[in-house]
């Protein structure tokens, strides 16, 4: 302890501490790095309580000033390191980031952070309106951002670490699968209709696939193999809002593969291309020509041109058939139609899997399936006659799995 160093009011100073000509208080300290830091305040008290904080935490080896910056600062720093990501990566990115811009949180410290506040915080984004899909995406950004903060000792913990579902209530709507009859009415709507006749086809390879609707839009001519009956699936093609096209990979590694063609599936793809626009010149995105599908002005259909068509052709079938109503459909809904089906035919998991190019056999059963009573029953009958007359029964069993 220096005596001879004094506040304008008498006080002792302690080493490191010492008091400006403009009378602001100073602490001058060496961080974990070896680096020479400086911290102000107006009051004495309060410059102490820092410096109590500091020593804390240089003990504990945590960054005191890293841990001084807010929560956008951090998220715009960690999402400046990552390069090369998807289109709708980076707009998932700057949807969070404008958020949080516009929210109090945002400018808290992150080392004042503590897991009740961060809790408190998704509670309140789901009471201003927020979904749980919406706040799900917002911590898959935020929560690695801690992290990345935690592991360059800027704060004690990540404060994100919970189970989201014990803070907010999931409103998703569920998934659906369209039953046979629902998707017996809803293809002979759109094969009868003067309007939305033209589109019979896609939507016919669109069941008969399972294929992801922007994997869809991304075929092109060389990717179909009539002689073989099979289609190639290793790319996407994405349009960005700007109006931008191009080629990324398929979702994931998995997503490479080749899909059989159903007789369905064949003759529709053979007559999307005896309808296909004729056009003075191929349109080409990141090399590749030939796309299946193109829209009015001659360039390759993206996935908002088939979802669109979906929910014109849904508001017509709703004002003509009020009393029967059908479930929202879309190119999703599609994709777990023909999931659902097949996993309820027996089709092995893994095989079904490879159709739907999941990395994950347990997003194909818990995400894309859904079973039913009637299925589940008609199973059992099936096992327990088995068990009773294996000869009689044998065939039918083995053709159920």
């Amino acid at each position: 302890m220096d005596k001879k160093r004094k506040d304008y009011k008498g006080r002792v100073l302690r080493t490191g501490e010492s008091q400006r000509k403009d009378l602001v208080y100073q602490y001058r300290y060496t961080d974990c790095h070896g680096k020479r830091k400086t911290v102000y305040s107006s009051n004495l008290q309060e410059l102490r309580q820092k410096e109590k904080e500091i020593q804390k935490q240089m003990d504990d080896g945590i960054d005191y000033e890293a841990g001084q910056i807010t929560v956008i600062e951090l998220l715009e720093k960690y999402i400046s390191l990552k390069k090369g990501v998807r289109y709708n990566t980076q707009v998932n990115y700057n949807f969070v980031l404008n958020l949080v811009r516009a929210e109090a949180f945002g400018q808290r410290k992150i080392s004042t952070i503590k897991v009740s506040d961060a809790k408190l915080w998704f509670a309140k984004l789901q009471k201003d309106g927020r979904s749980c899909s919406t706040i799900s995406t917002v911590r898959g950004v935020v929560k690695p951002a801690f992290q990345m903060a935690y592991d360059e000792d800027a704060i004690r913990k990540n404060p994100f670490i919970f189970k989201l579902t014990d803070v907010v209530v999931n409103d998703a709507v569920p998934r659906v699968a369209l039953t046979e009859e629902q998707l017996s009415i809803w293809m002979d709507f759109i094969k009868n209709d003067k309007t939305y006749t033209k589109y019979y086809d896609e939507f016919i390879v669109l069941l008969g696939t399972g294929m992801r609707v922007s994997e869809f839009c991304g075929l092109t001519m060389s990717d179909l193999d009539f002689k073989n009956r099979k289609i190639r699936v290793d790319h996407q093609l994405v349009r960005e809002r700007g109006g931008k096209y191009y080629v990324e990979e398929t979702k994931t590694a998995s997503g490479c593969r080749f899909l059989p063609m159903t007789d369905e599936v064949y003759h529709a793809l053979k007559r999307m291309l005896e309808h296909r626009p004729k056009v003075k010149s191929e349109p080409m995105v990141d090399g590749r020509v030939g796309f299946i599908m193109l829209d009015k002005n001659g360039n390759p259909k993206v996935a908002l041109h088939i979802e669109n068509e979906m929910r014109w052709a849904m508001k017509k079938y709703q004002k003509l058939y009020p009393d029967k109503p059908l479930p929202n459909i879309t190119p999703h809904v599609f994709r777990h139609t023909f999931c659902t089906n097949y996993a309820n035919g027996g089709m092995d998991i893994k095989d079904l899997q490879y159709l739907m190019g999941h990395s994950d056999a347990g997003v194909t059963l818990n995400v894309y399936t859904h079973a039913s009573y009637d299925h589940a029953a008609e199973q059992m009958a099936k096992i327990s006659n088995f068990r009773k007359n294996p000869d009689t029964v044998e065939e039918g069993v083995t053709a159920a799995v």
